[in-house]
């Protein structure tokens, strides 16, 4: 083979091997992101500066409040006080539709800020996009403590407000 054709056929190798969009993970990849949390859009999106850029995070694994409705402010609060500011790891394999990387958010001290909320009884586990049992198991434990929103009578899943109200 001459130093030619196997410059060529690596050249090629290489080029098929790269990626169309560095942000995107290749099919079942963790990525890893560490980074300054900057902003809080809700109880369940935040904004991460990584590399000098802003990547926007959706808790996995969760739905907390909407903005507009009860617990809304308590669980953008939860996550603020837990996160903003300090620095986080965030743990993930896709990013949606709108760009946002999915990722479960562990502090530097090693707490899981989405099993938090869960437990604080400020997020739903969900279930449409998550088959992970120990959300289901910690939400339970919430209800039966009647902690949070699981105090009112019937609280409204955010999935079902949103219907209603977009």
């Amino acid at each position: 083979m001459s130093v030619t054709r196997g410059f060529l056929s690596f050249f090629f190798i290489a080029l098929f091997c790269v990626k169309a969009n560095p942000h995107e993970p290749a099919a079942s990849a963790i990525l890893i992101r560490k980074g300054k949390v900057i902003a809080i859009k809700d109880g369940d999106t935040i904004s991460l500066l990584y590399n000098r850029q802003t990547l926007t995070i959706r808790l996995a694994h969760i739905d907390c409040p909407e903005k507009g409705q009860p617990y809304g402010a308590r669980a953008r609060q939860f996550i603020s006080d837990s996160c903003f500011g300090k620095n986080i790891t965030v743990t993930g394999t896709r990013f949606d539709r709108n760009k946002r990387l999915i990722g479960v958010v562990t502090t530097a001290a090693g707490t899981n800020i989405n099993k938090a909320l869960i437990e604080a009884g400020l997020a739903w586990h969900y279930r449409q996009y998550s088959s992970d049992s120990s959300y289901s198991l910690l939400e339970k434990q919430a209800r039966l403590q009647r902690k949070g929103l699981w105090a009112e009578s019937k609280p409204t899943p955010p999935w079902n407000w949103r219907k209603r109200n977009r």
